[in-house]
């Protein structure tokens, strides 16, 4: 089956280029200009993968984003015009799986969609347990649904969010480091920051941990990394 692409950006030519490029490559391209249209389409189409320009009118792309985490874990490539890396930890905060910067080349573009592609590909693969269900105390994670509940309340993780914590809670009382993390989690090809770590760990624990300052789940050794403490 096809992968399908959603493209949000509100420079027509840029759209019209990059969908040209894709569905050359046998992708199914979707497209919209504004963020308003984008929630909805994401809304109602299963998407492999949204490529998401930072700069739209009206409801700019971190707010899509953010609108859209709350009900969906599709991976997300944010695009953006500048150069600081605020904006692009700022994007991984919201919840993006990765990022380009303007001006790019499309072959950039192709390979970062495809590895991403291959990096879902390979979760929805594994296979943790017989029925995919991790039993931890009163958190239960179904590795197949990629569902997390803890006391009984559904919670909410973006992509990256369960990655890492399913990587933890399937390693229990194993310490992995801000660059382990980075590598296994993010791919060992992602340039980003090792702060990127930090951010997720912090609105992981928001999510999931009944008083976050003081972890039950996710523990951080301090000046190595995290672990989950069974």
């Amino acid at each position: 089956m096809a992968s399908k692409v959603l493209v949000v950006d509100d420079e027509e030519l840029i759209v019209k280029g990059i969908k040209f490029s894709l569905e050359q490559d046998g992708m199914v391209v979707d497209t919209a200009y504004e963020g308003d249209t984008a929630v909805e389409k994401i809304k109602s189409n299963n998407y492999d993968i949204v490529l998401l320009d930072v700069m739209l009118p009206g409801k700019n792309g971190l707010e899509v984003l953010s609108e859209v985490r709350v009900f969906s874990s599709v991976p997300v490539i944010m695009v953006t015009a500048k150069s600081d890396d605020i904006d692009k930890i700022m994007g991984l905060e919201y919840g993006a799986d990765d990022y380009i910067t303007k001006p790019f080349n499309i072959l950039v573009v192709k390979a970062k969609i495809k590895a991403l592609m291959r990096r879902s590909q390979k979760k929805q693969e594994i296979i943790v347990s017989n029925d995919h269900t991790i039993a931890k105390g009163d958190l239960i994670m179904d590795t197949e649904a990629r569902n997390v509940a803890v006391n009984g309340r559904d919670v909410n993780l973006t992509a990256k969010e369960f990655d890492l914590l399913e990587l933890l809670l399937t390693n229990p009382n194993k310490v992995y480091s801000r660059e382990n993390l980075l590598s296994i989690v993010w791919g060992y090809d992602y340039p980003g920051d090792i702060r990127t770590v930090d951010v997720h760990v912090r609105r992981l624990r928001e999510k999931i941990e009944p008083n976050p300052g003081d972890p039950k789940y996710v523990h951080t050794k301090w000046g190595i990394g995290y672990y989950y403490k069974e």
